[in-house]
């Protein structure tokens, strides 16, 4: 057993002072004393502790190229055209290339204030698209990387097969994503065989989108797979909405809502263009919404409809994406914002009179990364994991600030890292902003990257 101690923290009930915490060997919470003494042998924190919140949704071999794709090219861009450039950075990544990237991704994450990363992981295979020896061979550079930096994952294979609607086949850019089910179905097998017992590690699926895999695979796969979490790109652009109402004859969440058990194991990825009917489906399912603001922001997909799908008791939670940012202050932020801007509001998302935004935003978040990465996380409470970030009540952005304020300043008043400590598991992890390994990492992402793209 060992002993945490906050000169304040934010429990379910409420703001609470002088917090003490008591963990067992798994890192689990056995006890919150407010208004407790610190005992001698206890860590101690001094500044405002908030339960971590998962980043529900990374592609960590995008990081390589965040900020690459801000040039213009020949024609209108997209997200298509984007993907396309993607594809063709990527094209020489090795694995060792992607567990740098990964690992300097993880740390980045942490430092941020996230405590666990859901990695939708489809670079499965070698750069002519053959299978590696192993089948696993990239997803295990995945955990290695998360586990190079203390970074708890839920690890979501993807599984693509087609390249669009009908089952098209899959282009060249895509060689290194593909797999039909028995391939599938081998990958996922090892993975359970590798991590199926470990405290650190989730394992899910992820299909990749009703584009890329058809109806009778998707439920081949789902019957497959009967536990764990379930995660998939959907109605992120208008373009795919399109698409399936071509192929289908319904938009995307209408379809998948009427073909499929969407029920909480679910995490339905942007969701971005919805009818009034499809939000209140979701919501009513019991998924969660994984909203990456900065991402659909960069990429020009659109926005997700956030006030309605709130007030229906929808749950949602937050994710970095392509890695363009990597802060949940800022896709928290950019959530509230737009609502204010399409809005001509403010406090949109508050929830009603006299709350603050910010905690509702951040409870929020906190519940759906919990419920869509499988961390028994989001709160300080006992049962759950002590998974922590503490914020710097010493910084000048939240001098005087108690309680809420403390949130609403952190997610509202500027840009700075107002994340000082970080507990994974009952054990600090980031302290003082610095991650132990920070410096080794960074040296070895930036030489990956000279041979990537120089």
């Amino acid at each position: 057993m060992s002993n945490l101690f906050f000169a304040a923290a934010l429990l379910p009930d409420g703001w609470a002072e002088d917090v003490l915490v008591a963990t067992d060997g798994q890192g689990r919470i056995l006890s919150v004393t407010a208004g407790a003494a610190c005992p001698a042998e206890a860590d101690r924190f001094a500044g405002a502790a908030v339960a971590g919140i998962a980043n529900l949704h990374s592609h960590a071999h995008q990081r390589a190229i965040a900020g690459m794709g801000e040039s213009s090219g020949d024609g209108a861009d997209s997200f298509w055209s984007w993907r396309d450039a993607m594809y063709r950075a990527l094209d020489r990544m090795e694995p060792e290339d992607f567990e740098a990237v990964a690992a300097q991704l993880y740390v980045e994450t942490l430092k941020a204030g996230f405590t666990a990363v859901a990695e939708f992981h489809y670079l499965h295979h070698d750069r002519d698209g053959s299978a590696y020896a192993d089948p696993a061979e990239m997803s295990h550079r995945a955990v290695a990387a998360a586990r190079t930096a203390g970074l708890p994952i839920t690890l979501l294979p993807v599984l693509y097969n087609a390249s669009g609607f009908g089952g098209t086949p899959p282009n060249a850019g895509q060689r290194r994503f593909v797999h039909d089910g028995a391939g599938f179905d081998r990958l996922t097998g090892a993975l359970r065989g590798a991590y199926g017992e470990s405290s650190d590690v989730r394992l899910g699926i992820a299909p990749h989108s009703l584009r890329a895999v058809p109806d009778e695979l998707l439920g081949e796969t789902l019957a497959a797979h009967p536990q764990g979490p379930i995660h998939i790109h959907i109605a992120e652009q208008r373009r795919e909405v399109e698409d399936c109402l071509a192929h289908h004859r319904r938009r995307p969440v209408e379809h998948l809502l009427e073909t499929q058990p969407v029920d909480g194991r679910w995490c339905l990825i942007h969701a971005t263009h919805m009818t009034d009917a499809e939000v209140a489906g979701v919501a009513a399912s019991g998924a969660v919404a994984g909203l990456c603001l900065t991402t659909e922001a960069n990429l020009g997909d659109g926005y997700f409809a956030a006030e309605s799908y709130m007030e229906q008791g929808g749950r949602w939670g937050i994710g970095s994406d392509s890695h363009i940012s990597v802060s949940p202050v800022e896709e928290l932020r950019w959530l509230e914002y737009g609502m204010r801007l399409t809005s001509g509001r403010r406090t949109v998302l508050a929830g009603g009179p006299r709350r603050s935004t910010a905690r509702r935003l951040v409870e929020a978040a906190q519940a759906g990364g919990a419920q869509a990465t499988g961390f028994e996380a989001g709160r300080i409470t006992p049962g759950l994991r002590a998974d922590i970030a503490v914020l710097d009540t010493d910084h000048p952005l939240l001098a005087a600030r108690r309680g809420d304020a403390l949130l609403d300043s952190w997610i509202f008043a500027g840009n700075a890292a107002l994340v000082r400590d970080v507990v994974i598991a009952g054990r600090a992890v980031v302290r003082d902003r610095r991650h132990p390994r920070e410096d080794e990492i960074a040296e070895r992402f930036k030489i990956t990257l000279g041979r990537l793209l120089g």
